[in-house]
């Protein structure tokens, strides 16, 4: 695993394009998330600072058509996935 240090990546970052987190460059080159010590390969979006994530809950959808997700808290760490 890569021991990148989080400073690089952004404090907060979303996959919802309509979000202000969103960065589509960043997301191309592979973002992966340790949450609480183990791989998310579900996350939708993520905040270092304020320790959560929202994880997508399986493939249900709200009435606008976006996932219906779950926000967890805990210890957050991003990491580029093409550095490993």
């Amino acid at each position: 695993m890569s021991d990148t240090p989080s400073k690089t990546l952004p404090d907060r970052l979303s996959v919802n394009p309509n979000s202000p987190y969103y960065d589509e460059a960043l997301l191309e080159r592979g973002i992966g998330i340790r949450f609480k010590g183990v791989e998310k390969t579900n996350v939708e979006e993520y905040c270092v600072s304020e320790g959560w994530v929202r994880l997508s809950a399986g493939k249900t959808l709200d009435r606008a058509g976006n996932p219906m997700t779950v926000k967890l808290k805990g210890p957050v760490e991003p990491y580029l996935r093409d550095a490993e």
